[in-house]
């Protein structure tokens, strides 16, 4: 499918002309509803001097009691709730306290009790056990600089470098705690040199294999790991080694587990009662009622509590376009069109947007990230401009082009030289980050480097001319675990990562802490991100498997990247430059220093002022090595 911009008619599709007039009338600049950033005051289990104070929502339940360890978990002696007009239940527990497991009983409007975890518990038991607990953060925040420097106020700036490292915390090295995390874990990207980490959903989840993507506990860290102040601790470990953490975070479904949220209260509560519109095809579980008022509030408040009480600087919004379309992954005559005849999901479209508002108002520095896989047009384009709002969106267009490409045998690329080529035509469309994220290495589709034609050592080479036309190319960079020593073997988060691998694959370890560096250090790789006249798209050579463009910066500067995707050597290969003069050669991922050959320019190449070439103005001869990257800097002299 594919979009007319500026508004939400679908080329072969079946969205309406008038369904963006009215999201973008449906979408105040905040949302009318209580406070959300107090939701989890208002809801959950708080330790009191003298016992604990509980508040459940629950409009349709006839009856509510809590049971937990402070009764011996006796039917008969639970604390029974009071309900006020909005369906809110509160009771206090005298003999309760911290570190106490408890569940609430309700009895619903189908005159059935069943036993419920808390859906605002602040800590869970470690699954498969399903109770919520009782927890109050003893936690001592020492990140006052860092909050200082990055919560200062500041709208979020996208002209900033951004690189990425993602982790699924439980398989990094499994066994380790949230505290053994920050004592190993935050060393070891500090040492690459990632500016950003993100962390696969933390949120507790019954099911390890989802990877925390289906989740139960929404405003509960998992406790495979430890309790929540161990994470906050090693966030606080984190900043002050000058990394910000991002958390994804999935408001687009939850599970089906009968102990949760699923018919919470004898009826559908949280999910949306029509299951065209309730129940999710691919994953089994539960939409989200996106047009309660209290279930945004829910949603809402979860995205800020990561925000406020675990110093998160930002949340990746999981699975955007499943909440964004009424027909996502449905049959014809399975699905519902909105009030227009569209395929817009209005209430999910209505919600993002207060939701992206909220915390651009509430926190301007928080970075809104956005994983949307439909071409939806605006997903970082400002509210009021009829965009969804996020800073950023993951570009799944140019992961998925340019593997397209490189997983095919050099002597057959130039057939598939459109999909090396496309990502430029779309680049500047959204405010992109560019992933090599964990979807790409599971479920049979190998490891980052295995995709990769060759015998090991080519596909090492691979890797590294890989990863440095990413650092290059416009957009912010996404690396998953394990690729910066080019695993052999898949990801398996029960199993972990294969550090067997980092001794053979140290020289892509290497290579990402200098591009780091130099990344950081070139601020025409990010200075001008969102700008398209800051890059010159040169040589396209699909005979030549040969790519190259210039990146320019705001002071005179530029780096042009040049890239060999073949898997010979070209020598002398005459590449236009912005101007002529000495061009730095700052990066060869061919060098020995890589473990690669060491073919190269010995440092430099020199750009003849007289021979334009490639649309540019001079151009000088340049030597590349089989599938690698090279990356020449310059700065304009009179």
């Amino acid at each position: 499918m594919t979009w007319n911009r500026g508004t939400l008619e679908a080329v072969g599709g079946g969205t309406r002309v008038g369904e963006a007039d009215w999201a973008a009338q449906a979408a105040p600049a905040a949302p009318d509803a209580p406070d959300e950033s107090s939701y989890w005051r208002r809801y959950g289990a708080h330790v009191q001097a003298d016992g604990v104070q509980f508040a459940v929502w629950a409009p349709n339940a006839q009856q509510v009691n809590v049971e937990g360890d402070f009764n011996d978990w006796n039917p008969h002696r639970g604390v029974e709730l009071r309900r006020d007009d909005f369906g809110r239940w509160t009771g206090f527990a005298p003999d309760a306290r911290a570190g106490h497991r408890y569940k609430y009983k309700i009895l619903g409007r189908d005159g059935v009790w069943r036993l419920k975890a808390d859906p605002v518990a602040f800590a869970a038991e470690t699954p498969p056990a399903s109770a919520s607990v009782v927890f109050q953060s003893r936690h001592q925040w020492a990140d006052e600089a860092w909050m200082a420097r990055h919560r200062g106020g500041e709208r979020y700036s996208f002209n900033q470098p951004m690189s990425v490292y993602e982790v699924h915390l439980a398989s990094w090295r499994p066994g380790l705690s949230y505290d053994q995390l920050a004592e190993q874990l935050v060393g070891h990207v500090a040492g690459l040199g990632f500016t950003h980490v993100e962390f696969l959903p933390v949120m507790e989840h019954p099911f390890g294999g989802s990877w925390g993507y289906q989740t139960t506990g929404f405003y509960a860290p998992t406790a495979r790991l430890g309790d929540p102040d161990g994470l906050r601790r090693l966030i606080d470990a984190f900043h002050r080694a000058g990394i910000a953490v991002i958390l994804d975070w999935v408001p687009a479904h939850f599970p089906r587990d009968d102990w949760a949220l699923a018919w919470f209260d004898g009826a559908p509560l949280y999910e949306h009662p029509d299951p065209r519109r309730g129940e999710h095809p691919d994953w089994g579980s539960l939409i989200f009622d996106f047009g309660h008022p209290e279930v945004r509030d829910f949603l809402i408040g979860s995205a800020m509590y990561w925000i406020e009480e675990f110093h998160a600087d930002g949340l990746r919004v999981d699975a955007v376009s499943s909440m964004l379309f009424l027909d996502y992954s449905r049959a014809p005559g399975t699905w519902e069109p909105n009030c227009f005849g569209g395929n817009a999901n209005l209430q999910a479209l209505d919600f993002i947007k207060m939701l992206t508002n909220e915390m651009h108002a509430r926190h301007p520095s928080v970075v809104m990230v956005a994983e949307e896989s439909a071409a939806w047009p605006g997903v970082t384009h400002p509210v009021a401009d009829n965009g969804l709002g996020f800073d950023v969106k993951w570009s799944l267009g140019w992961m998925n082009d340019t593997l397209e490409a490189l997983t095919i045998d050099p002597l057959f690329r130039r057939y598939h030289w459109d999909d090396l080529r496309r990502p430029s035509a779309y680049a500047f469309m959204e405010r992109d980050l560019l992933p090599l994220s964990h979807d790409e290495v599971v479920h049979g589709k190998g490891s980052l480097a295995a995709k990769l034609p060759g015998w090991r050592g080519q596909q090492k080479d691979g890797l590294r001319g890989l990863l440095a036309y990413q650092w290059a190319f416009p957009g912010k960079h996404l690396l998953f675990m394990g690729a910066e020593f080019a695993q052999r073997g898949e990801w398996s988060e029960q199993w972990g990562l294969d550090w067997a691998d980092a001794a053979d694959g140290d020289g892509v370890t290497r290579l990402v802490a200098e591009m780091n560096r130099l990344y950081q250090a070139h601020p025409a790789l990010w200075s001008r991100d969102d700008d398209p006249g800051a890059t010159h798209w040169g040589v396209g050579d699909a005979d030549g498997n040969l790519i190259s463009f210039v990146r320019y910066g705001r002071a005179e500067d530029a780096l042009v990247c040049i890239t060999n995707f073949s898997g010979h050597q070209i020598r002398d290969r005459r590449i236009g430059l912005p101007w002529g003069g000495t061009w730095h050669e700052v990066l060869n991922t061919d060098a020995h220093d890589y473990d690669g050959a060491g073919v190269g320019n010995l440092g430099a190449v020199t750009a003849d002022p007289t021979h334009g070439q490639d649309w540019l103005p001079a151009s000088g001869a340049v030597t590349i090595g089989p599938y690698a990257t090279v990356w020449l800097a310059g700065r304009y002299e009179d």
